[in-house]
């Protein structure tokens, strides 16, 4: 496996195909630092001895050791780990850690190359190439990004029908050595420090939409691919620095006539498992999410709890009701994420038939515990900023610049009247008023509650999921029972959804 150094040197040696601000700049380029680090320290974690199980596995194909970032789920101890290494991670850099992405979307890659294959009855070679893509992934210790959301035009209108062709990322021609892509993702975490790109359809796809139903990989200085990027640091302090300062990057990733070869392509054409692979990734991805978010909620419960203390009023019934609320929502979500990590099998669940076995054998989380753990955090999350808010006061807008606690005419007077808590120090009250201004009224704040809000799918894509795949029938059954109506069953939610019919691209196609 790789060291954080090694790792920066790897992205120093690509290609400048990134673009800010209206220039080309390096990967390593200061403004990517922050983001950089953040990655990094996955190298760093994983590199200690007391983290090894957590952040390391054996890889199924090579029986030898591998970043858990580049591993397939083999069993629901693999899920647990990887909701545990993902709530550790973030924790330590007080936000997203960045590399979840590679894990989720190699996880869905995985199963939906295998099951076009089989549909395909051996006319591909889908799933073979993506092994041989994953066993090069996990020996060299890559980070990969996943590109999945389109810019979609036309809302109101499928892939095909757009006027704008590109308006979802398609093939546009077929060679005898590969495919041509065209179009643009956007809004794609960490591509511009990823070394490989793993590109994947963002909806349920038609017969007519199959040049739509594209997967592949390539890396993030490929030809034909160009990468506008947003970054999104702090602001940066000269003397009273954070412990640790978080940095993230997003990219418009705009595929220029990309050629791909043939070995790096692992869906072309089946729009029956486009939705499967879409909907499968959001699902591993918001399955990260249980991990990450609770991660983000240890931090704002300790922000909130210190901003109390603070302000000297941390047993107050008011502040004691906030942080309850907080650890609520935190713990429900990593609750969640556990049971669909205990429930997990080698299945997913279609609606109107239930789970069905699916993929080559690696576990995949339970749907509904997903989304239900993903849309309740991600809910919450404007309103525990406004709880921090409520608890922090308004100093947090208003909080003099750091120079001015060093002018000899300001000093004294500004530590002076920093002071609320007797028993703190001045100068960590001051330091915590610093660092809630970075959360609470920075660009990158919001940028980060935007995230937490959307990222993985926003709570109405959740709800969606929620609604279609829950057994909501055998409720109705159960409460016909007990309210003496007709058509009541007293076994209606211990028995299975028997109706047979429809593969899981079948019914994901509806």
């Amino acid at each position: 496996m790789r060291t954080k150094e090694q790792y920066i040197q790897g992205l120093a040696k690509m290609k400048r195909n990134i673009y800010f601000d209206g220039a080309p700049i390096d990967r390593t380029d200061e403004l990517q630092m922050d983001c950089i680090n953040t990655i990094g320290t996955t190298f760093d974690e994983a590199a200690k001895p007391e983290n090894q199980d957590l952040c390391t596995a054996m890889s199924h194909l090579t029986g030898e050791r591998i970043s858990r970032f580049t591993h397939i789920h083999q069993n629901t101890d693999d899920l647990h780990k990887k909701q545990d290494m993902t709530r550790l991670l973030c924790q330590k850099v007080a936000g997203c850690i960045q590399r979840c992405m590679g894990i989720d979307s190699t996880n869905a890659v995985y199963n939906v190359s295998y099951e076009a294959d089989k549909m395909n009855k051996g006319a591909t070679q889908y799933h073979e190439n993506f092994k041989k893509w994953l066993t090069r992934f996990q020996a060299e210790d890559l980070v990969g990004c996943c590109a999945q959301t389109d810019v979609k035009g036309d809302r109101m209108l499928r892939p095909a029908d757009q006027p704008n062709p590109d308006a979802y990322v398609r093939i546009k021609e077929r060679l005898s050595d590969g495919i041509v892509v065209s179009g643009c993702k956007l809004h794609i975490s960490e591509a511009s420090v990823a070394d490989e790109v793993l590109v994947v359809p963002t909806r349920a796809l038609r017969p007519e939409d199959k040049d739509y139903a594209v997967a592949f990989a390539i890396p993030g200085d490929w030809e034909g691919l160009k990468q506008v990027v947003t970054v999104h640091n702090l602001r940066p302090r000269e003397h009273y620095k954070r412990g640790f300062l978080p940095g993230a990057t997003d990219s418009y990733m705009i595929f220029d006539n990309c050629f791909v070869p043939w070995e790096r392509v692992f869906l072309a054409g089946e729009w029956q498992h486009g939705g499967v692979l879409a909907l499968l990734f959001a699902l591993f991805h918001r399955h990260s999410y249980s991990g990450c978010k609770p991660a983000l909620g240890d931090v704002l419960l300790g922000t909130a709890a210190l901003a109390a203390e603070v302000n000297n009023i941390h047993k107050t019934p008011g502040v004691r009701k906030n942080l309850a609320e907080i650890i609520m929502v935190t713990e429900l979500g990593y609750a969640a994420g556990y049971t669909a990590s205990d429930l997990g099998k080698p299945e997913v669940y279609i609606p109107g038939i239930g789970f069905v076995p699916y993929g080559p054998g690696s576990y995949i989380p339970n749907s509904i515990y997903c989304n239900v753990g993903r849309c309740l955090t991600g809910e919450a999350v404007y309103h525990e900023a406004e709880m921090l808010c409520d608890i922090s006061g308004g100093v947090v807008a208003t909080f003099p610049h750091e120079k001015d606690f060093l002018n000899p005419e300001t000093r004294d007077f500004l530590l002076k009247y920093t002071k609320r808590n007797p028993d703190m120090p001045v100068e960590d009250q001051a330091q915590l008023w610093r660092y809630l201004g970075d959360v609470l009224c920075s660009a990158s704040g919001g940028i980060h509650n935007i995230g937490s809000y959307h990222g993985g799918g926003s709570p109405i894509m959740e709800q969606i999921a929620i609604t279609t795949q829950y057994d909501i029938e055998s409720r109705k059954k159960l409460v016909r029972h007990i309210a003496g109506m007709s058509g009541g069953d007293r076994d209606a939610l211990s028995k299975k959804m028997t109706s047979p019919g429809k593969t899981p691209a079948e019914a994901a196609k509806r």
